[in-house]
């Protein structure tokens, strides 16, 4: 044998072992559970090298006999798409193979029937038709295009690979129906329970849990969270395995902006590590979530209402009809897994149908008006029951004559305020000088005298001022005494002269005089002295004054007389006020009385009567405006020895008698007047 022939009987060997081994990877493809789209790529790749063929086509057949495009390697090659008689034709052919009892066909290039509709293969390349075929039906054709060189031997050894690779197909596809049958039943069994759960109970809070809980059983999944729309904003309201959701947690947070998201768009997401073909603002929300929560799957789908059959309006009226918008989100994620498969995602698919009817019926039957009340009113049949009578006739006297009482029963009503002991004779000392504390010569608790000095304060800006007014007026002065001496000596014209020179500087020393003492009395405003003699009221002056700025009319400290005695300071919340106006207009001669208890002893109480009521109304730092009133204490002897400026206290202006009712609901009947029956006058 020569080497020629060697060499050709050992190529010959070795594509024999490529087809083998592509035949087995083909059968081991086939017992795989990889999905429908996967095993069309990888199976017509793997044919299609075997033949060594130009390309190839898989198509898919759907339930009503309709063929669809699955896969396919260099069709344009075929040149179909160029001429479209030639598209129709090739159209035919293939239907025709599909309805055919034939499983298997071999068809020339540029053959055909008498007319299109008999098909034919218009293209270069002889065309291998494999239908596969499961046993309850056809569920694809596979098409190979083959140059149109090889022998008759050649073509039969093709025909021979293609029937036994479809075979392989034909398994996977049968295989794949009796796991769906499998699949399809136990599904069955477990939406049955799905189902009887999430439509159980009407209760928002309770659907929502059950929902999500059921949802991740049958879904198979890690975890399943419901968010309901709060205005334009999504909430988390339930997440499988908990039994509360922590709304402040960021994590919760960010998958509640991430629901918000996809509802404003409108249209599910499944990320699993790819965003590109996101909306930029569902993306953004995407990747936060998932940095946050590691998840390597995320499937979100707006939960959207019922829409309105618009087969129910005529054409006039379908123009208004709007769509309603979407009321929540329900996310399914995977946290070790990056893939969802495809049956997890036909049950994600079911959940989020029967999760939005049972949600939906949910949130519509909780925003029935006054809903809890006409379910009391449903269950109200028990309470008329022959044992329950007595019972129900003594609760509705009680509740009978504590409503009368409302009514009909006087009582004290008091307008109630916090205050505090302040001294009788006190003066608040004030800046009158821009600068900065230097030296404070008192602090709290320290005995002055009138005229004693309290601090000491220095402003820069005014001692180079009081420099500079000082050096002009020393030259000024010079000037003055030189022009003086020149006088005596100068004749009578240059004497003239000097007169007018002197007289204009005699004119500014005055001004300059003027100004120094103005700022010799800003110099002394920097010294602030006691006004009376007294008692430093002010806490902590070291921290609020010593090297601080301060400004012309800031308060520095309050210095009181506290031997003169005390009075109440109260602060009144402006909204009360309009009561203790009421009571004076109706009771013109009669003191406004004050009882009220020391914070430091709230067992005793003591009296007091209002003299004094600041006309206008402040806000000091705290949430609501107050009115400041005074009151004199009655009997300041019977306070304790304890008692001392400062001290806080609890008040209540007495306003009359009124219904009790009324006393105890005043401030709700405000709240009312003001925000409900304003609007209906």
């Amino acid at each position: 044998m020569s080497s020629e022939q060697r060499y050709g009987q050992n190529v010959l060997e070795e594509t024999k072992q490529q087809i083998r081994g592509l035949v087995s990877e083909i059968a081991t493809l086939s017992r795989s559970e990889v999905s429908p789209q996967e095993f069309q790529e990888q199976f017509l790749t793997r044919v299609v090298h075997a033949l060594g063929a130009n390309g190839g086509v898989l198509w898919n057949a759907d339930d009503s006999g309709r063929l669809s495009l699955g896969y396919q390697i260099n069709l344009k090659e075929a040149k179909l798409h160029e001429d479209e008689e030639a598209n129709k034709t090739h159209s035919y052919l293939l239907y025709k193979t599909l309805r055919s009892d034939e499983q298997f066909a071999l068809v020339p290039p540029h053959s055909g029937g008498e007319n299109e509709e008999s098909g034919g293969n218009p293209t270069d390349y002889l065309v291998l038709l494999g239908v596969i075929q499961t046993g309850l039906e056809k569920v694809g054709i596979v098409e190979i295009f083959q140059r149109n060189t090889a022998s008759s031997a050649t073509q039969t050894g093709y025909m021979q690979f293609l029937r036994q690779t479809t075979r392989y197909a034909s398994d996977y596809y049968q295989r794949r129906q009796l796991m769906n049958f499998s699949d399809r039943q136990s599904l069955w069994t477990q939406l049955e329970d799905f189902t009887r759960n999430i439509h159980k109970s009407l209760n928002l809070r309770e659907t929502l849990y059950t929902v999500a809980n059921e949802s991740r059983r049958l879904i198979e999944c890690d975890r399943v969270s419901l968010a309901i729309c709060h205005g334009r904003r999504a909430k988390i309201e339930a997440v499988s395995g908990q039994d509360m959701v922590d709304k402040r947690s960021e994590t919760v947070k960010l998958l509640g902006g991430l629901a918000s998201a996809v509802i404003a768009a409108n249209e599910p997401i499944v990320y699993n590590g790819d965003s590109s073909n996101l909306a930029p603002q569902v993306e953004k929300a995407v990747e936060e979530y998932v940095d946050a929560s590691h998840t390597k799957t995320i499937a979100v789908y707006p939960l959207i209402p019922r829409q309105i059959d618009e087969n129910d309006y005529d054409e006039t009226e379908r123009d208004k009809l709007q769509v309603k918008p979407p009321f929540g989100a329900i996310v399914v994620e995977l946290i070790e897994d990056a893939k969802i498969s495809e049956h997890m995602m036909k049950r994600v698919e079911i959940v989020v149908e029967h999760a939005r009817v049972a949600v939906g019926n949910a949130l519509e039957h909780n925003s029935i008006f006054l809903a809890p009340l006409w379910q009391a009113i449903g269950k109200s049949k028990v309470l008329v029951a022959a044992r329950m009578l007595p019972k129900t006739i003594s609760v509705t006297l009680g509740i009978l004559a504590l409503i009368l009482a409302m009514v009909f029963l006087p009582w004290n009503f008091n307008m109630h305020c916090d205050g505090s002991l302040e001294p009788i004779a006190r003066r608040n000392i004030f800046a009158r000088e821009a600068g900065k504390v230097d030296v404070l010569h008192v602090r709290h608790g320290s005995a002055v005298h009138e005229g004693d000095v309290l601090l000491e304060l220095s402003n820069n800006e005014l001692e180079a001022e009081w420099q500079k007014n000082q050096g002009e007026l020393n030259e000024t002065v010079k000037q003055i005494l030189t022009l003086k001496e020149a006088s005596y000596q100068a004749k009578d014209a240059e004497r003239i002269r000097i007169a007018g020179q002197l007289a204009q500087f005699e004119e500014r020393k005055k001004t300059l005089d003027f100004q120094m003492q103005i700022l010799n009395k800003r110099r002394d405003d920097l010294v602030i002295r006691a006004p009376i003699d007294g008692v430093v009221m002010t806490f902590d002056l070291e921290n609020k004054l010593k090297s601080r700025p301060v400004q012309p009319g800031l308060i520095l400290m309050e210095i009181a007389q506290p031997e003169e005695g005390l009075l109440l300071e109260l602060n009144m919340p402006e909204k009360r006020m309009g009561h203790i106006d009421d009571y004076r207009k109706s009771h013109p001669d009669d003191p406004l009385k004050v009882k009220f208890v020391m914070t430091v002893d709230p067992s005793r109480n003591y009296d007091a009567t209002v003299i004094e009521e600041h006309d206008r109304a402040e806000n000091r730092g705290q949430e609501e405006t107050i009115v400041q009133i005074r009151a004199q204490i009655d009997n300041p002897e019977e306070l304790p020895e304890g008692a001392r400026a400062g001290a806080g206290v609890s008040a209540k202006v007495y306003c009359g008698r009124r219904a009790l009712g009324f006393v105890c609901f005043n401030e709700m009947i405000a709240f009312l007047q003001r925000t409900v029956f304003f609007w209906f006058e």
